[in-house]
């Protein structure tokens, strides 16, 4: 079992579902799409890591999804914790992070980062959900075309029919064309949240309030099965978090999204000690 080289903290693998749910449940609404994952059709390709102080106190959990293309890495907890567990225990090549500003520090010296996406994470349960009245209906599997064609999604990259029979999928239709859509990521029922995604209007029927009432649809049906609905939504896209307002959404925290490709060799891990011994004319001008 790994175990990182680290006087502040110590990492290992983790594939024990009661240790990492706990971990998890200590900002559940923060680790929504996690839990979501935890119990998921794909966890089997989730990999799990946990880090401990010196005295054996959990103090940072990471996620990664294991594929060819950059794939999602989460990050929980200390800082530090985290940092020891990049650094031994999950090293991807290329990832697409989802942390907190707070988590740089552990990724500065492993990873290049590209430009940060700000994402709001916004939460609705039963006494805060205002229900937006609508046409929307509820698809099947039989709507999977018009789906992928609503999303612009071709025939190899579209959704398998399996996404709408699985999860929790509604839309409007206009003279029979399905014109605007919303579903969800993730449910988990054992851990009383679900995570609402793909909400899609075509461009030429926006400003009708249709990404509304498909979202609240979808958010009705799912409040109830479970607690507690969770979304991402862009920190600048001011009227989707105005829209998600008036469904009782609330914000809960601001996460950060950013392609991350790993530092290559041993020079990556001197990076500090580089930049510490640059000679003045060898600094870059501020």
């Amino acid at each position: 079992m790994a175990v990182a080289a680290s006087t502040r903290a110590r990492a290992r693998a983790v594939s024990d579902r009661g240790e990492i749910a706990a971990f998890l449940r200590r900002d559940r609404l923060y680790a929504a799409y996690a839990l979501g994952d935890l119990d998921g059709p794909n966890r089997s390709r989730v990999a799990w890591a946990i880090a401990h102080d010196g005295s054996g106190t959990p103090t940072a959990l990471a996620m990664h999804h294991e594929g060819l293309v950059p794939q999602p890495l989460f990050l929980m907890g200390d800082p530090d914790g985290c940092r020891a567990i990049l650094e031994s225990v999950l090293k991807p090549r290329d990832a697409y992070l989802q942390a907190t500003e707070l988590h740089q520090a552990a990724v500065d010296d492993l990873y290049e980062l590209e430009a940060p996406l700000a994402m709001l994470r916004m939460v609705v349960g039963h006494s805060t959900f205002t229900p937006f009245a609508g046409p929307a209906q509820r698809l099947t599997a039989l709507d999977i075309d018009d789906l992928n064609q609503l999303y612009q999604l071709g025939y190899r990259g579209g959704f398998p029919a399996s996404i709408v029979e699985d999860g929790v999928y509604y839309g409007v239709r206009v003279r029979g064309r399905l014109v605007s859509a919303a579903g969800t990521h993730a449910i988990n029922g054992r851990e009383e949240i679900a995570i609402v995604g793909n909400v899609m209007t075509h461009v030429d029927f926006r400003g009708h309030d249709f990404a509304k009432m498909v979202t609240s649809a979808v958010t009705a049906e799912l409040l109830s099965r479970v607690d507690d609905v969770a979304l991402n939504v862009h920190a600048d896209n001011l009227p989707a978090v105005a829209a998600y307002g008036r469904l009782g959404y609330r914000t809960h925290c601001q996460l950060v999204e950013r392609l991350a490709r790993r530092r290559a060799g041993g020079w990556g891990l001197m990076r500090p000690i580089r930049e510490a011994m640059r000679i003045p004319w060898q600094r870059e001008p501020k």
